[in-house]
């Protein structure tokens, strides 16, 4: 993996989940793609707003990275719901000809069953949990945090609807990647969604299911060391090192440095 190269034509963009700021959600991965040549920007929009709206500081951040580097379009690595901003972004927002890629990890983009289920909870239970998240989030710098919403975008119903009205842009590469953890062993963060999730829905990663992160380009499910599995967070290195078991060694920071490599190779 050392000698791969990601000085890629197009600046790298990396755009967080639900519920994160930038503020270290990336692990080791920036630097690593650093390291080998890559110029590399954050996405800058907010933990707990809409698609809709952090679709809209998205693409003001491009524009600001464009006009930074002098480069006329950037690549787009996106985690979680930020797969769906920056989906959103390109196919509603007519950004498309600004991206020349868009590599999803682990992006919910067939939905929840579970969120379908939790949808169905006495609405005062929301607003109220919405109230305090949407709190907290503002004390953290989200402009229009919006808890409620969001929960809603993560539907199976919201999704089909969403996946209609955004359709792939032609002159776009778009990739897909998912994790799975082994069982709710797999990540003491992370133990009891799996194991909520994976009773209605089946494999996942401690929020997304193997099957709604697939999507254009699929490449596959990242499975970790000896079948260890890899979780929500191990995908983008949470815990700052690699991932081993019995003997094997997982890291996902090779993986990003692959994805680069990959883009790099066709001159992109």
């Amino acid at each position: 993996m050392d000698t791969l190269e990601c000085s890629t034509r197009y600046p790298f963009i990396l755009v967080h989940g639900t519920g994160f700021r930038d503020w270290g959600y990336w692990g080791r991965i920036p630097r690593a793609l650093e390291q080998r040549g890559a110029k590399v920007f954050f996405g800058g929009q907010d933990g707990w707003a809409t698609v809709e709206h952090n679709a809209e500081l998205l693409k003001a951040r491009i524009k600001e990275v464009m006009e930074e580097t002098g480069c006329e379009k950037v690549h787009i690595i996106a985690h979680s719901k930020g797969g769906l901003d920056v989906r959103y972004m390109v196919s509603s927002l007519g950004m498309a000809p600004c991206v020349a890629s868009v590599s999803l990890v682990s992006a919910p983009n067939h939905g929840s069953k579970t969120m379908d289920t939790l949808t169905r909870l006495p609405r005062w239970a929301f607003r109220l949990a919405g109230f305090f998240v949407n709190l907290w989030y503002r004390l953290l710098g989200d402009r229009h945090p919006d808890f409620c919403a969001v929960c809603g975008q993560f539907t199976t119903a919201w999704a089909e609807e969403f996946n209609r009205a955004n359709p792939d842009e032609e002159g776009v590469l778009y990739r897909s990647y998912a994790g799975a953890m082994r069982s709710w062993r797999s990540d003491v963060f992370m133990w009891w969604q799996n194991l909520i999730i994976g009773l209605v829905e089946g494999e996942n990663d401690g929020l997304v299911t193997a099957e709604s992160a697939q999507w254009t380009g699929f490449q596959g499910v990242w499975r970790g060391a000896a079948g260890r599995g890899v979780s929500h967070m191990d995908e983008v290195d949470f815990r700052r090192r690699p991932l081993r078991r019995r003997g094997e060694v997982f890291d996902v920071v090779d993986e990003y440095i692959r994805m680069a490599a990959q883009l790099r190779e066709l001159g992109l």
